[in-house]
Protein backbone atom coordinates (compact mmCIF):
# COMPACT_ATOMS: atom_id res chain seq x y z
CA UNK A 1 0.00 0.00 0.00
CA UNK A 2 0.98 3.39 -0.64
CA UNK A 3 2.07 6.09 1.71
CA UNK A 4 -0.59 9.59 2.14
CA UNK A 5 -0.59 11.89 -0.44
CA UNK A 6 -1.77 15.32 -0.53
CA UNK A 7 -3.20 17.63 -3.50
CA UNK A 8 -4.16 20.97 -3.85
CA UNK A 9 -6.90 22.23 -5.26
CA UNK A 10 -7.97 25.49 -5.91
CA UNK A 11 -8.24 28.52 -3.37
CA UNK A 12 -11.11 31.71 -3.25
CA UNK A 13 -8.57 33.99 -1.32
CA UNK A 14 -9.14 35.24 1.02
CA UNK A 15 -11.07 32.06 2.48
CA UNK A 16 -10.58 28.31 2.86
CA UNK A 17 -12.38 26.53 -0.41
CA UNK A 18 -12.50 23.08 -1.85
CA UNK A 19 -8.56 22.21 -1.41
CA UNK A 20 -7.39 19.47 -0.05
CA UNK A 21 -7.79 16.08 -0.42
CA UNK A 22 -5.83 13.72 1.94
CA UNK A 23 -6.06 10.03 0.22
CA UNK A 24 -4.61 8.13 3.23
CA UNK A 25 -3.07 4.54 2.86
CA UNK A 26 -2.05 2.39 5.79
CA UNK A 27 1.29 2.55 6.85
CA UNK A 28 3.52 0.69 9.16
CA UNK A 29 -18.10 7.72 10.85
CA UNK A 30 -23.93 16.61 9.94
CA UNK A 31 -22.36 18.28 13.51
CA UNK A 32 -21.73 21.59 14.14
CA UNK A 33 -20.18 25.67 15.32
CA UNK A 34 -21.66 27.34 18.19
CA UNK A 35 -23.62 30.13 16.71
CA UNK A 36 -25.76 32.68 18.22
CA UNK A 37 -29.54 32.74 17.69
CA UNK A 38 -33.57 34.21 18.82
CA UNK A 39 -36.26 32.25 19.94
CA UNK A 40 -39.34 32.56 17.34
CA UNK A 41 -42.58 30.94 16.89
CA UNK A 42 -41.44 27.96 15.39
CA UNK A 43 -38.41 27.45 17.36
CA UNK A 44 -34.70 28.87 17.14
CA UNK A 45 -33.64 31.01 14.50
CA UNK A 46 -29.94 31.60 13.76
CA UNK A 47 -28.76 35.35 13.54
CA UNK A 48 -25.57 37.15 13.29
CA UNK A 49 -24.02 38.34 16.05
CA UNK A 50 -21.51 41.57 15.42
CA UNK A 51 -20.67 42.37 19.23
CA UNK A 52 -18.58 38.55 20.07
CA UNK A 53 -15.89 37.34 18.40
CA UNK A 54 -14.65 33.53 18.06
CA UNK A 55 -11.08 34.24 18.73
CA UNK A 56 -9.80 30.47 18.60
CA UNK A 57 -11.43 26.87 17.24
CA UNK A 58 -10.00 24.04 18.15
CA UNK A 59 -12.17 21.15 16.21
CA UNK A 60 -11.12 17.42 16.67
CA UNK A 61 -13.76 14.89 14.62
CA UNK A 62 -13.16 10.90 14.99
CA UNK A 63 -15.83 8.49 14.35
CA UNK A 64 -15.87 7.98 18.14
CA UNK A 65 -15.94 11.25 19.41
CA UNK A 66 -16.21 15.39 18.67
CA UNK A 67 -14.32 17.32 20.91
CA UNK A 68 -14.39 21.27 20.04
CA UNK A 69 -13.27 23.58 22.17
CA UNK A 70 -13.96 27.44 21.43
CA UNK A 71 -12.47 30.94 22.84
CA UNK A 72 -14.79 33.51 22.31
CA UNK A 73 -14.04 37.76 23.49
CA UNK A 74 -16.39 40.66 23.70
CA UNK A 75 -14.48 43.32 22.84
CA UNK A 76 -17.15 45.78 24.04
CA UNK A 77 -17.61 47.86 27.03
CA UNK A 78 -21.14 46.42 27.78
CA UNK A 79 -21.67 42.43 28.72
CA UNK A 80 -23.74 40.76 26.24
CA UNK A 81 -26.59 38.21 27.06
CA UNK A 82 -27.11 36.04 24.29
CA UNK A 83 -28.94 32.39 23.12
CA UNK A 84 -26.13 30.04 21.88
CA UNK A 85 -26.92 27.45 19.80
CA UNK A 86 -25.72 24.22 18.68
CA UNK A 87 -27.32 22.54 15.23
CA UNK A 88 -26.56 19.58 14.63
CA UNK A 89 -26.76 17.27 10.86
CA UNK A 90 -30.20 16.30 9.65
CA UNK A 91 -30.72 12.34 9.90
CA UNK A 92 -32.57 11.21 7.41
CA UNK A 93 -34.46 7.74 8.05
CA UNK A 94 -34.59 4.81 5.71
CA UNK A 95 -33.05 1.89 5.41
CA UNK A 96 -30.18 2.66 2.64
CA UNK A 97 -27.26 3.02 5.19
CA UNK A 98 -26.49 2.07 8.53
CA UNK A 99 -26.26 4.72 11.13
CA UNK A 100 -24.96 4.61 14.86
CA UNK A 101 -25.16 6.43 17.56
CA UNK A 102 -24.20 7.18 20.90
CA UNK A 103 -27.46 5.52 22.41
CA UNK A 104 -30.31 5.69 20.37
CA UNK A 105 -32.81 5.25 23.24
CA UNK A 106 -32.17 8.53 24.91
CA UNK A 107 -33.11 12.06 23.87
CA UNK A 108 -29.62 13.76 24.18
CA UNK A 109 -28.82 10.32 21.80
CA UNK A 110 -25.12 11.77 21.12
CA UNK A 111 -24.50 12.05 24.82
CA UNK A 112 -23.82 16.45 23.90
CA UNK A 113 -22.35 18.29 26.76
CA UNK A 114 -21.58 21.86 27.39
CA UNK A 115 -18.76 23.41 29.78
CA UNK A 116 -18.27 27.29 30.19
CA UNK A 117 -15.12 28.21 31.80
CA UNK A 118 -14.93 25.01 33.71
CA UNK A 119 -18.81 25.12 35.08
CA UNK A 120 -21.00 22.29 33.43
CA UNK A 121 -23.75 23.89 31.66
CA UNK A 122 -27.10 21.66 30.89
CA UNK A 123 -28.46 22.90 27.19
CA UNK A 124 -32.13 22.56 26.23
CA UNK A 125 -32.70 20.43 22.99
CA UNK A 126 -34.62 21.43 20.63
CA UNK A 127 -36.02 18.61 17.68
CA UNK A 128 -38.12 19.21 14.46
CA UNK A 129 -39.52 16.41 12.29
CA UNK A 130 -40.22 17.13 8.55
CA UNK A 131 -40.91 15.29 5.27
CA UNK A 132 -41.31 16.48 1.79
CA UNK A 133 -40.67 19.99 3.54
CA UNK A 134 -43.27 19.91 5.75
CA UNK A 135 -43.08 20.59 9.40
CA UNK A 136 -44.73 17.17 11.14
CA UNK A 137 -43.59 17.76 14.75
CA UNK A 138 -46.84 17.93 16.09
CA UNK A 139 -48.32 15.37 14.47
CA UNK A 140 -46.05 12.70 16.04
CA UNK A 141 -45.88 14.38 19.29
CA UNK A 142 -49.58 13.41 19.43
CA UNK A 143 -49.30 10.40 18.38
CA UNK A 144 -46.65 9.24 20.95
CA UNK A 145 -43.88 8.07 18.39
CA UNK A 146 -40.27 9.25 19.32
CA UNK A 147 -38.81 11.35 16.47
CA UNK A 148 -35.03 9.49 16.33
CA UNK A 149 -35.80 7.57 12.86
CA UNK A 150 -33.56 4.69 14.28
CA UNK A 151 -34.66 4.07 17.88
CA UNK A 152 -36.27 0.66 18.44
CA UNK A 153 -38.99 2.95 20.75
CA UNK A 154 -39.65 4.16 17.45
CA UNK A 155 -40.45 1.77 15.66
CA UNK A 156 -42.62 -0.26 18.17
CA UNK A 157 -44.50 3.30 18.00
CA UNK A 158 -44.57 3.02 14.40
CA UNK A 159 -45.64 -0.52 14.79
CA UNK A 160 -48.83 0.32 16.78
CA UNK A 161 -50.78 2.69 14.62
CA UNK A 162 -53.83 1.65 12.95
CA UNK A 163 -53.64 0.93 9.13
CA UNK A 164 -55.59 4.23 8.47
CA UNK A 165 -52.81 5.75 10.17
CA UNK A 166 -49.84 3.86 8.18
CA UNK A 167 -52.05 4.54 4.69
CA UNK A 168 -52.02 8.30 5.96
CA UNK A 169 -48.51 8.76 7.40
CA UNK A 170 -47.05 7.35 3.87
CA UNK A 171 -48.78 9.54 1.65
CA UNK A 172 -47.46 12.03 3.62
CA UNK A 173 -44.38 10.69 2.99
CA UNK A 174 -43.26 10.01 6.92
CA UNK A 175 -42.71 6.11 6.67
CA UNK A 176 -42.26 3.67 3.73
CA UNK A 177 -44.45 0.52 4.01
CA UNK A 178 -45.28 -1.27 1.35
CA UNK A 179 -47.80 -3.87 2.96
CA UNK A 180 -50.28 -2.79 5.72
CA UNK A 181 -50.95 -6.35 6.83
CA UNK A 182 -50.13 -7.56 9.84
CA UNK A 183 -46.60 -8.00 10.74
CA UNK A 184 -45.31 -5.82 8.07
CA UNK A 185 -42.30 -3.62 8.63
CA UNK A 186 -42.88 0.05 9.09
CA UNK A 187 -39.97 2.33 8.02
CA UNK A 188 -39.54 5.75 9.31
CA UNK A 189 -38.11 8.12 6.63
CA UNK A 190 -38.63 11.82 7.97
CA UNK A 191 -35.96 13.84 8.79
CA UNK A 192 -35.21 15.04 12.09
CA UNK A 193 -33.61 18.28 12.49
CA UNK A 194 -31.89 18.82 15.75
CA UNK A 195 -30.06 21.72 18.00
CA UNK A 196 -29.21 22.13 21.60
CA UNK A 197 -29.20 25.98 22.61
CA UNK A 198 -28.45 27.82 25.65
CA UNK A 199 -28.33 31.31 27.32
CA UNK A 200 -25.03 32.78 28.00
CA UNK A 201 -23.18 35.82 29.28
CA UNK A 202 -20.21 37.53 27.34
CA UNK A 203 -18.76 40.01 30.05
CA UNK A 204 -17.13 43.20 28.37
CA UNK A 205 -13.89 43.29 27.68
CA UNK A 206 -13.00 39.53 28.55
CA UNK A 207 -12.72 35.86 27.09
CA UNK A 208 -14.75 32.87 27.69
CA UNK A 209 -13.68 29.12 26.92
CA UNK A 210 -16.71 27.19 26.02
CA UNK A 211 -16.00 23.11 25.01
CA UNK A 212 -18.34 20.57 23.64
CA UNK A 213 -18.40 16.61 23.65
CA UNK A 214 -20.60 14.34 22.10
CA UNK A 215 -20.52 11.17 20.12
CA UNK A 216 -21.10 11.74 16.30
CA UNK A 217 -23.73 9.73 14.20
CA UNK A 218 -21.87 7.78 11.50
CA UNK A 219 -23.51 6.56 8.24
CA UNK A 220 -21.70 3.45 6.83
CA UNK A 221 -22.04 1.05 3.66
CA UNK A 222 -21.49 -2.22 3.06
CA UNK A 223 -19.27 -1.70 0.48
CA UNK A 224 -17.58 1.10 -1.99
CA UNK A 225 -20.19 2.60 -3.36
CA UNK A 226 -18.18 5.25 -5.29
CA UNK A 227 -16.37 2.72 -7.70
CA UNK A 228 -17.29 -0.56 -9.36
CA UNK A 229 -14.89 -3.00 -11.17
CA UNK A 230 -12.25 -0.28 -10.96
CA UNK A 231 -14.77 2.35 -12.87
CA UNK A 232 -16.58 5.49 -10.67
CA UNK A 233 -19.94 4.27 -10.28
CA UNK A 234 -23.33 6.20 -10.58
CA UNK A 235 -22.50 8.01 -7.26
CA UNK A 236 -18.96 9.20 -7.87
CA UNK A 237 -19.43 12.60 -8.95
CA UNK A 238 -21.17 13.58 -5.35
CA UNK A 239 -18.44 11.95 -3.77
CA UNK A 240 -15.85 13.72 -5.64
CA UNK A 241 -17.52 17.15 -4.42
CA UNK A 242 -18.57 16.10 -1.20
CA UNK A 243 -15.35 14.71 -0.31
CA UNK A 244 -12.88 16.11 -2.93
CA UNK A 245 -11.91 12.64 -3.80
CA UNK A 246 -8.94 12.83 -7.01
CA UNK A 247 -7.93 10.59 -9.50
CA UNK A 248 -5.08 9.03 -7.25
CA UNK A 249 -7.75 8.31 -4.52
CA UNK A 250 -9.65 6.12 -7.04
CA UNK A 251 -6.66 4.35 -8.12
CA UNK A 252 -6.20 3.55 -4.30
CA UNK A 253 -9.97 2.20 -4.24
CA UNK A 254 -9.91 0.31 -7.19
CA UNK A 255 -6.92 -1.46 -5.91
CA UNK A 256 -8.42 -2.60 -2.64
CA UNK A 257 -11.58 -3.52 -4.28
CA UNK A 258 -9.71 -5.38 -6.92
CA UNK A 259 -7.62 -7.06 -3.69
CA UNK A 260 -10.66 -7.80 -1.63
CA UNK A 261 -12.20 -9.79 -5.35
CA UNK A 262 -9.08 -11.59 -5.34
CA UNK A 263 -9.17 -12.64 -1.15
CA UNK A 264 -6.01 -10.85 -1.17
CA UNK A 265 -6.85 -8.18 0.96
CA UNK A 266 -9.25 -6.83 3.07
CA UNK A 267 -12.95 -5.59 2.40
CA UNK A 268 -13.01 -2.26 2.56
CA UNK A 269 -16.34 -0.52 3.64
CA UNK A 270 -17.89 3.08 3.53
CA UNK A 271 -18.36 5.44 6.95
CA UNK A 272 -19.37 9.10 6.51
CA UNK A 273 -19.22 12.14 9.29
CA UNK A 274 -20.19 15.36 8.73
CA UNK A 275 -19.95 18.22 10.97
CA UNK A 276 -21.84 21.81 10.60
CA UNK A 277 -18.99 23.97 9.77
CA UNK A 278 -20.38 27.13 8.37
CA UNK A 279 -22.79 28.58 11.63
CA UNK A 280 -18.72 29.52 12.67
CA UNK A 281 -19.30 32.49 10.42
CA UNK A 282 -22.40 34.06 12.32
CA UNK A 283 -19.52 35.75 14.62
CA UNK A 284 -18.19 39.37 14.73
CA UNK A 285 -15.40 38.81 11.97
CA UNK A 286 -13.79 35.43 10.99
CA UNK A 287 -12.42 32.69 12.84
CA UNK A 288 -9.08 34.12 14.40
CA UNK A 289 -7.55 30.89 14.61
CA UNK A 290 -9.00 27.57 13.55
CA UNK A 291 -7.56 24.10 14.12
CA UNK A 292 -8.89 21.25 12.67
CA UNK A 293 -7.73 17.42 13.92
CA UNK A 294 -9.40 14.41 11.92
CA UNK A 295 -8.67 10.76 13.55
CA UNK A 296 -9.04 8.13 11.21
CA UNK A 297 -8.98 5.57 13.53
CA UNK A 298 -6.94 2.68 12.34
CA UNK A 299 -4.28 2.81 10.17
CA UNK A 300 -5.25 0.30 7.64
CA UNK A 301 -7.87 2.54 6.97
CA UNK A 302 -8.19 6.04 4.20
CA UNK A 303 -9.96 9.01 4.74
CA UNK A 304 -10.71 12.15 2.26
CA UNK A 305 -11.96 15.49 2.90
CA UNK A 306 -11.88 18.76 1.62
CA UNK A 307 -9.27 21.54 3.00
CA UNK A 308 -6.24 23.46 2.50
CA UNK A 309 -2.58 22.69 3.67
CA UNK A 310 -3.21 19.78 6.01
CA UNK A 311 -0.72 17.94 7.25
CA UNK A 312 -0.52 14.34 8.68
CA UNK A 313 0.89 14.40 12.51
CA UNK A 314 0.41 11.42 13.26
CA UNK A 315 -0.19 7.30 11.76
CA UNK A 316 -4.26 8.38 12.07
CA UNK A 317 -4.23 11.50 12.79
CA UNK A 318 -4.16 14.62 10.02
CA UNK A 319 -3.86 18.97 11.25
CA UNK A 320 -5.19 21.66 9.50
CA UNK A 321 -4.62 25.03 10.56
CA UNK A 322 -5.91 28.69 9.18
CA UNK A 323 -5.91 32.23 10.82
CA UNK A 324 -8.81 34.46 9.81
CA UNK A 325 -10.82 31.51 8.85
CA UNK A 326 -14.26 32.23 7.47
CA UNK A 327 -16.06 28.17 6.69
CA UNK A 328 -17.63 28.28 3.52
CA UNK A 329 -19.04 25.06 3.78
CA UNK A 330 -19.32 22.28 5.85
CA UNK A 331 -17.36 19.14 7.10
CA UNK A 332 -17.91 16.31 5.32
CA UNK A 333 -15.40 12.92 5.92
CA UNK A 334 -15.43 9.88 4.03
CA UNK A 335 -13.46 7.13 5.75
CA UNK A 336 -12.47 3.62 4.08
CA UNK A 337 -12.94 0.85 6.91
CA UNK A 338 -10.70 -2.00 6.41
CA UNK A 339 -12.13 -5.29 7.53
CA UNK A 340 -11.47 -7.97 9.27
Amino acid sequence: MRHPTMKHARILAPVLALAFVASVAATGAAIANDTTAELKTGGLAYVQNDMIAMEEEDLFLSRKEIRVDYVFSNPGSEDVESLIAFPMPDIVGGTESDMAYGDAESDNFLGFSVVQDGKTITPQLQQRVTAVGIDQTERLKAAGVPFLPYSEKTAAALNKLSSAEKTEWAALGLIRNDDFGAGAEVTPVWTLTSAYWWKTKFPAGQKIKVAHRYTPSVGGTVAMSFIQDGKPAYSHEDYAKRYCIDADFMKTAAKLEAAATKSTGPHYTEQWLSYILTTGGNWAGPIKRFRLTIDKGNAKDFVSFCGKGVKKVGPTTFVMEAQDFTPEREMDVLFLVAGE
